[in-house]
């Protein structure tokens, strides 16, 4: 299973493909989609999801997750990051490619165990898990990875869930 891991954002939007096999996870790309910051946000919308889509392409996702938007930020940074993420969510829905969403602290707690974890502890944990070194990587790349781990493990937990349910 192929799992991309997006940290939205309406100049930079952080990306990281990850591969499941059992529990064991494998970095296959990374980086940073960037948009002209002095273009207009319609056309900065348009760049994203043709980035995106780009990538789709090459990486053929099985699914897709995003960390749902922090509600401390201010309203006209979160309209322009909501309109970012609506970019990304529709152009996953075209290529009809599962999406998952996860609360910050869930993504926080799913990497370092614990749901307060400062962005250093989550990208160090990254690094471990991942087996890498993430130095000089932009932010917004290792927030990504940590959302595509949070699913990676979110999505075993579910499974096992509907099983014990009897869904599956």
């Amino acid at each position: 299973m192929r799992i991309l891991g997006l940290d939205p954002g309406s100049i930079h939007t952080g990306y990281g493909v990850l591969e499941k096999r059992g529990s064991a996870l494998r970095l296959l790309a990374q980086g940073r989609i960037s948009c002209p910051a002095r273009q207009p946000l319609p056309l900065r919308l348009a760049h994203l999801a043709s980035e995106l889509d780009a990538l789709l392409e090459v990486h053929q996702p099985t699914v897709a997750a995003l960390e749902t938007p922090f509600h401390g930020i201010n309203s006209r940074t979160l309209i322009v990051l909501a309109q970012a993420r609506g970019a990304l969510l529709a152009t996953l829905a075209l290529r009809t490619i599962a999406i998952h969403e996860y609360a910050p602290a869930q993504v926080k707690s799913a990497v370092s165990g614990n749901g307060r974890a400062d962005k250093q502890q989550v990208a160090r944990m990254v690094e471990i898990l991942l087996g890498i070194s993430a130095a000089g990587w932009a932010e917004d790349t290792t927030d990504a990875l940590a959302v595509a781990i949070c699913c990676a493990r979110r999505l075993r937990f579910e499974h096992l869930e509907a099983i014990r349910s009897g869904r599956k």
